[in-house]
Order: structure tokens, then sequence, then C-alpha cells
């Protein structure tokens, strides 16, 4: 597994398997002589952790953050900073490597591995190693503060349930304080009832079910990102399809920029107080893979949990029957609300990379 990492200036190198002794992160190239806020950290982390409400994982982990390097007199040192999170509520005795779970990686890590891969609660492949991203995701955030950089994400839609506002991130502590009110992590109070009200329907039945996660970051600079291949879009999506149950990302208008014509989507330059800008942000914030310097905005698909209490078609591979099989342990009804630090943790890594490789975090030694 040569796979994990990302990043070119600010490269992250994930660790650990769901049902293993830790989980954990290595983050190099942040500067030296940085102030090390744990508790900063914990508190990103706890968006994420499971057991939050009655519609996440009952799964109890604490997630409590634990730096073995790259910390001295409570600064960062310039060396690869490493954090782990130790593994304490997990069951491996549901998991069996010969019967196949629809739309799990079983077989697809079967095939990649020989069998050698840790299987249970999938291991390397479980939503449970973001927590590692949240931890690098909580650094990159306090570099991107140093230029003022901000993002924010919320949940846009379950299932069929939108919310179709568009919000700014100006008021984003009034977003905040909104967002963590609601245990869908919805903007808008009745829309937000509605959502619960269908995680509790489809979880009453040992269902799931997916949603759309919207993501704003607010004063970013613009001339960041390369033509072709060192796109912002890219790198951004990169990031954003790293993380477990993504299936989709569309920027600013997306799909429905298809359904437009030229004079409706394109966004006009205007002067407003001697600031260059657009009267509207159809293109996301990014033009030729170069940020604009209006707000990023893009759109995250998140699917459907694949494990559910369904009884569904499988196939036993040593004896090589067809089967039915029903999916136990503990597992989210919709992990759109647990997701939405996640996609923040890794706009942020992707977005720093970018200004360190441009020069454009300030000296944190001024």
């Amino acid at each position: 597994m040569a796979d994990n990492s990302i990043g070119k200036r600010f490269r992250i190198t994930s660790f650990g398997e769901s049902h293993g002794k830790v989980i954990g992160i290595i983050i190099d190239g942040i500067p030296a002589g940085m102030e090390f806020d744990l508790n900063l950290i914990q508190k990103e982390l706890e968006l994420r952790r499971p057991a939050q409400s009655e519609i996440t994982s009952p799964r109890f982990e604490r997630d409590i953050a634990k730096p073995l390097s790259g910390i001295f007199n409570g600064k960062t040192t310039g060396a690869p900073l490493c954090l782990i999170i130790e593994n304490e509520d997990f069951n491996s005795s549901k998991y069996d490597q010969v019967k196949l779970r629809p739309s799990h990686v079983d077989y697809v890590a079967l095939r990649k591995f020989g069998g050698f891969a840790d299987y249970r609660g999938s291991g390397r492949f479980s939503g449970r190693i973001t927590a590692g991203f949240v931890i690098a995701g909580a650094i990159a955030k306090q570099l991107l503060k140093l230029r003022n950089i901000s993002i924010f994400s919320y949940t846009k839609s379950i299932g069929k349930i939108f919310d179709d506002k568009d919000y700014s991130i100006e008021n984003e502590e009034d977003l905040l304080r909104i967002r963590e009110e609601s245990p869908v992590r919805a903007l808008n109070p009745e829309l937000s009832k509605l959502m619960e009200q269908k995680v509790k329907s489809v979880m009453k039945n040992k269902d799931s079910i997916g949603g759309t996660i919207k993501c704003m970051v607010h004063n970013f600079p613009s001339g960041i990102g390369g033509p072709i291949f060192n796109s912002l879009e890219s790198n951004l999506s990169k990031a954003i399809f790293s993380i477990p149950a993504v299936r989709g990302i569309e920027f600013g208008m997306g799909f429905n920029a298809s359904l437009m014509k030229g004079s409706e989507h394109n966004d006009p330059w205007i002067y407003d107080n001697e600031e260059l800008k657009t009267t509207k942000n159809d293109s996301g914030g990014i033009i030729g893979g170069i940020s604009t310097g209006m707000p990023i905005e893009f759109n995250v698909a998140i699917k459907p949990t694949p494990s559910i209490g369904i009884s569904q078609q499988s196939v036993n591979i040593k004896t090589r029957e067809n089967i039915s099989i029903k999916i136990e342990g503990k597992h989210d009804p919709c992990i759109v609300p647990r997701a939405i630090v996640v996609v923040e943790a890794m706009t942020a890594i992707s977005l720093v990379d970018f200004l360190l490789l441009e020069g454009k975090i300030p000296s944190i030694l001024n």
C-alpha cells in the first residue's frame, strides 16, 4: 500500500486500520515555530467522532489525539508531526472475509492484496481513518487563518430534501452556531427537522441514506493554482475523493451549467469600491484552474452507508454459493453530518499545499 500520502509541500501520510490498535497521521511541511493547539484539534475531532447523537453510529470512540513527534516546548519544530488515536470500541467477530458485503471493498481489496489486507471493519478503507485527516485539517486551518482564509461546510441535502438557499460565509460565527444546533448539521431549521425525520425513518427500517455537503472558502486570494494538470479543481477533487463514501463533486453551478446558455452562466466583472469582483459566482471561484478571488464553492455527493441490516444478495467466495447477507455491527444510517468536518479538512490541506508552494503563507517566525 504505497498510496497513503497526498500533497507536495504540505504532505500528509495516513496510517492505521479501523480495528487495529491505532489510526494516525504524519504531517510534513509544517513551518517551525507554530503554536501547537491540541485543544483546537480535539474540537475538530469532536465534530467527526461517532456516537454524537441518536442518528450516528453508536460505536463509542473518544478519539483522543496523542502527539508523538514534531513538537518541542509547545511549538512545531519543522520536523514531521505525528499524531495517533487509539481504537477503543470495536467488535471484529462480525466480519467474515469469504462473504462479500454489497458495495464494500471486500472483493477489490481481496484482488488487490491477495487476502493479506486487514478486512475487519474495512481496514484501511474504513471511514475511521478520516480522523487523521481531521487532525491534519485542523493544523492546515491554523495556517489559513494567517491569511484570514476560512472554510465552512454544511448539509445541503439528505435524500431528496434540499436546501437551495445561498448563504454568505461572512456570517460564519452565526452559521456555525445554527449548524451545530442541528443534528444533521443543516442551516434551515425546518428542513433540518425533515432531514432528521428521514434519517430516523431509514434507520428504523435498517437502511441508510445519502446526501450532499456544500463547502465554501472565503478570502482565498486570486491567482492561485495552475493550468491543465495542476488546477485547483483537480487537486481539490483528488483530496475530496480520498474521503470514503464520496461519489461526486461539482464546482459552482456544476452539472447545472450544462443546462444554461453562456449569457446565463458567465460571471460579469465589475469594480466595487475599487475591488475587482464578479456580480455572481457560477464558476465557483475558479476559472482555468486558477482562483478568481471570489469564494470557492463546491458541492460533494455522499453515498448511502453500504452497511445495512436489510437482507441482500451476495456470495460465499469459498464455497462459490449465492447467499443472502445481513450486515451486523455499529454503522451510521447517514454519514453526511460526520463527513462535513472531513470535507473541510481535506479542503484546507489542499489549499495550504498550494499556498505554501506559491509562497503565500506569511512567515510564522516574524
